[in-house]
This record gives C-alpha cells, structure tokens and sequence, in this order.
C-alpha cells in the first residue's frame, strides 16, 4: 500500500478574495502528504502577485513545503489542463461552487471543465478555510471497478493524514440488478431475499479489500459499509449530502462525452450539485 498517493499537487490560483484560504488548503495538504505543491496563474506576471503568494505561503515554507509559482497564458481550463499534463501533477484542487444553474452547466465552468478532462486526479472545494477544519467522515465509492481498492486505500491514507475517525465504504448496486418485480407478498419476499444475497456478496468483496489494508491505517478509524439500491452516481452523492460527510472520494469513470451530461449519468450528477468536498480519482 502506497502512503504517499499524490507526490505532486497543483492549484490554480486566481487573485480573488478566496486565494489565502485556497493556498493555505492547498499548502496544508501538501505537507501532510510530503507533496510539491505547483501554483498555476493564468495571467500577467507581478511583483505584486508573487509578493502576495509568498507572504501567504511563508509560514508554510518555514515547515519545508515546496512550491513553484508559474504564469501562464490563455483560455484557463486548457492553460491548466496542459500545465497539468505537461508537469505529470498527479492531483489538482480546485475551488468550485457548490450548484451548478442551468446555464453553467451546459456551458460549463472552469473547475468542472478540469475535473471532466484533466489527466490527474480532483479535488473540488466548496469552502476553503484559512483555519484547518475537521475531516471527521469520508465517504468512500465502493462500487466494484478496476480503481475500487485504489480508491478505498487513498480514502485510509487521506483519513489519518486528516484525522478522521469515520469511513464510509459505499457500494451503489443498481435496481436493475434486483430481477424480480414485486407484485405480492410471495414476490416482496423474493425480492428481499435477492437484495440482502447482492448486500453480502458486495460487502464480502469489500471485505477483501480491507483485508488488504494496513492495520496501522485502520486501527484508528471506525468502518462502516452501506450497499445503496439507486441510480449511480446520484445514490452515493445523495448519501454524502444527508450523513454531512466532509469529503466525497468517487472513482472518475473512463470517459465523459456530451451525452453523458446530457443524460445526466454517474460523476455529472455530483458535478452538477457537490455534496461537500469531493476528490475525483483518476
């Protein structure tokens, strides 16, 4: 098991009223996870910029974070995503609102325009804070896949470098995959019998997993596995939402086309209204 799952991070950087608390996320996450952190700028270069960045950065220095300041040229979200590529960033954070309206959606904004191209994986923050907050639950995607233990190991990781005590292992299982329809009592019990038979075999498969999982990252962590009947994406984004879990870790799928976002399938769910801070792993 890999303890260091992002040896680069980078952050896009925009002189806004939300840039301290974005580099101080950006920065903390950074040493935990002994990462160089990498400040992209889209824009001109200053005196002014760079003194700003490195007066907000100097506490941080002073604990030996890494970083680099760069500027660049052109439309933000294709400046980025060849920044990314180009310096093998192996995570990028982003500050996002938290609902997309109708309008944005379709056109698309510039930290859901990275998170559905970028090579590298995601993390979107609805609301950066210059003081540390707690990350007491993460909620974990589950559902079995080539990157599924990929995924529950990042989630350990993240979980003990942010002091959480909670994860939430979820395993979305979709109603298609329940074939008998209910029509009376003796249908009703059929079907629950196949529910709880898909339940244990998912959580079984889970099992295997954590098996796998080193002691030393779970000793201090409650562990919890729920199977959700529903639709991908949205199930899972729904239950982060109502247990007010802190971070959302989901597996980004192969490939987003324009009917993906159309139709309204699995990760564009959560982009359209994030639950809380989600990490999209890629």
């Amino acid at each position: 098991m890999n303890s260091q799952p992002f040896k680069n991070i980078a952050i896009g950087v925009a002189f806004s009223p939300n840039l301290k608390a974005n580099l101080y996320e950006a920065a903390r996450l950074s040493l935990l996870l002994k990462a160089k952190l990498h400040l992209i700028h889209i824009g001109d270069k200053t005196v002014e910029k760079v003194t700003q960045v490195n007066n907000c950065l100097a506490s941080f220095v002073e604990h030996q974070l890494e970083f680099s300041l760069d500027f660049q040229t052109g439309k933000p979200e294709e400046s980025i995503i060849k920044y990314v590529e180009n310096k093998k960033i192996e995570l990028i954070i982003l500050g996002a609102v938290q609902k997309e309206d109708l309008l944005t959606y379709y056109l698309g904004s510039i930290a859901r325009k990275i998170a559905r191209a970028a090579a590298c994986s995601v993390l979107l923050l609805i609301k950066p804070s210059i003081h540390r907050r707690g990350c007491a639950h993460i909620v974990v995607d589950g559902m079995e896949s080539n990157n599924c233990k990929r995924c529950i190991y990042t989630a350990f990781i993240l979980g003990n470098v942010l002091d959480s005590d909670r994860i939430t292992i979820v395993e979305e299982i979709k109603k298609s995959e329940l074939s008998i329809k209910v029509k009376d009592d003796k249908t009703l019990r059929k079907a629950n019998l196949q529910r709880e038979k898909l339940m244990r075999k998912e959580n079984a498969r889970v099992d295997r997993i954590l098996e796998s999982v080193d002691t030393a990252f779970t000793e201090n962590i409650t562990i919890e596995k729920r199977a959700i009947f529903g639709k991908r994406g949205y199930s899972i984004g729904h239950f982060a939402q109502i247990c007010r879990a802190d971070l959302l870790i989901i597996n980004a799928p192969k490939k987003l086309s324009l009917l993906d976002r159309i139709f309204t399938n699995d990760i564009e769910h959560i982009l359209t209204e994030l639950p809380t801070d989600v990490l999209i792993l890629k």
